[in-house]
Parts: structure tokens; sequence; C-alpha cells
């Protein structure tokens, strides 16, 4: 009984001095400034989620919007966040990525106009000035919901107003605005004292799109740390929908400058647009999507869903 009791106890102190298996680390790249948008992401980061699967992540907000999936195709990070549109025209150019996983499974572009103009809906659009702030999708988005009612770009003057849409429509610059997110500039513009309307392009002839998406090397998909990673993001993203209030606390606490009446709507508008089940995928949605793209002239040709997207099991 002794000699048991002895080997117990040394197995015991053999296990407490063995060193802490240490966890993986994984960087992964914004699509932008830390916001609401990414709160599945911040939730797993700072309500432990990550830390649960073994993981190290760190996030980095991008220099330049555009580098994101880029980097990560030249290997110089692990998962990007990035955009279903882009998604389509990166892999048209040849760039080796896939989708992993969707952050944000409905659009939130928009077209917004203030409430008390003179446009009650897409028709009066005609003769007037559209705002936007990025070409090529959005000509596109535009386009297809003119066309619903008949009209087509060259029935309105676009102008760049770069990443001023707000200013641009409340100063009188322009009569609408292409590219506004449905969760943001609306408030944005209530809290300047201005009420906006916003016409969707998921009820004006463009099909249903991911807002936000998690892409990754098409090389290395079978990493293991994605399939944790994206384990995390999903129970985080529960987590999330029962307890937002938790979760908002939680995201000031990290980012105490975010703190402000925008981001707080913005926080609980986002809420029901979260991916549930993230690592999902949609193949009609993309097929359809894709199909809408090369109508549109954005890619030339539209490739099997399997070659730029796989589900993470």
């Amino acid at each position: 009984m002794k000699k048991k009791l002895l080997s117990l106890a040394l197995t015991a102190g053999i296990l407490a001095s063995a060193p802490v298996q240490a966890a993986d680390k994984l960087t992964v790249l914004l699509d932008w400034f830390t916001n609401p948008d990414h709160a599945p992401v911040i939730t797993a980061q700072t309500k432990g989620f990550f830390e649960a699967e073994g993981l190290e992540v760190e996030l980095i907000e991008p220099a330049d919007p555009s580098m994101p999936p880029k980097l990560v195709a030249a290997g110089q990070g692990d998962i990007a966040i990035s955009y279903q549109p882009t998604l389509h025209a990166q892999i048209e150019e040849g760039l080796p990525v896939k989708w992993i996983g969707t952050l944000v499974e409905t659009p939130l572009n928009s077209l917004i106009v203030l409430k008390d103009g003179p446009i009650k809906e897409l028709k009066d659009l005609k003769g007037k000035t559209i705002g936007f702030s990025v070409s090529g999708f959005e000509d596109a988005m535009l386009g297809q919901m003119l066309k619903s009612v008949d009209l087509t770009v060259d029935d309105v003057e676009l102008i760049n107003v770069n990443f001023s849409l707000s200013p641009a429509l409340m100063s009188g610059q322009v009569d609408a605005v292409i590219g506004a997110y449905r969760n943001f500039e609306l408030t944005q513009l209530e809290i300047e004292g201005k009420e906006g309307m916003a016409f969707f392009p998921e009820e004006n002839g463009v099909p249903i799109f991911d807002e936000l998406i998690y892409v990754v090397n098409k090389d290395k998909t079978d990493d293991p740390r994605f399939e944790r990673f994206m384990a995390a993001i999903e129970a985080a993203t529960i987590y999330l929908t029962n307890h937002p209030d938790e979760a908002w606390n939680a995201f000031i606490e990290a980012y105490p400058h975010l703190n402000d009446e925008l981001n707080k709507r913005a926080w609980a508008d986002t809420l029901p647009r979260f991916a549930k089940r993230p690592s999902t995928l949609d193949e009609g949605r993309y097929q359809r999507f894709a199909e809408f793209m090369a109508e549109a002239g954005l890619i030339s040709k539209v490739v099997p869903v399997e070659t730029y997207a796989v589900e993470i099991r």
C-alpha cells in the first residue's frame, strides 16, 4: 500500500511539474477596424471560447481593407474576414483562397435616402445623384435595383464621395447613397438629427448574399486549427445570442473607445444577422450569386462552388 501511495504521489508530482501545453497561435485579419460586425469573433476572444479550443488568436486590423485575403493567399495570415462578392471576384482573378465559414449571413449593404427627401420609391431616383465609395460590385448592385423599376444607371448620376456616405447625404451633395450599411449609416443619420430610409438589394432584384465570410489559403483547408476556430465561433455566436448584454460589456471593456451610442445600437441591430451555423455552406446561394455576377459582367464564368468553398467539420 505504501509503495502504491508513493507511486501515486510521484506521478502527481511529475504531472504538476510538467509544462502546460502552449495554445496554438492563429492570426485573423479583419476586413476593417474592429466594430460590432465582428461581435462573434470578439466574443470568442473575450469570453474564452478560443482558449477553450486551445487557440491563441491574434486579431489584426488592416491598413488596407482590400489586403486581408491577398495576405492569407500569400501565407502572411491564417484567416481573413472578407465579403462574398469579393470572394467571387478574387476567384476569377486566380487568388488561391477558399470559404470556410460565414460571419454575417445577410446583406448589410443598402441604398439609403433621407426620409423627408423627394425619393419615396426606387423609381424616384430617375435624374437624381447617387453617392458611392467603391465601384464594381456596388455599380452592379445598383444597376440591378434600378432594373427592377425599369431604370438603368444611365438614368442617374453617380458621384464618388469616397467613404463619406452619410455626410454627403446629409449635406445634400447627393440624393442617395449606395453601399451604406443598414446597421450603421441609418443610425448615424438619426443620431445626427436626420432620419433615413433604406432600400434593400435583396428585396429589389439582387440575389441574397453573405455580407461577411471567413476565407483561408485554398491549400491549407485541412489545417486542424480551422475546425477548432469555427467551433469557437459557433459557441460564441450562441452565447452572444443568449447573452447580448454580457457580450457587449466584454466588448467595450476590451475596446473602450467604441463605447458610444452608434456602436451600442449597431450591436443590437446586427445580432439577428450573425450565422448561427457558421460552418454550413449554402451552395445554392453561392451558385445564384455567381450567376448574377457573371450576368453583370463582374466575372467571366461561373465555376463550381466546391472549387472555392469547403465545409470545415
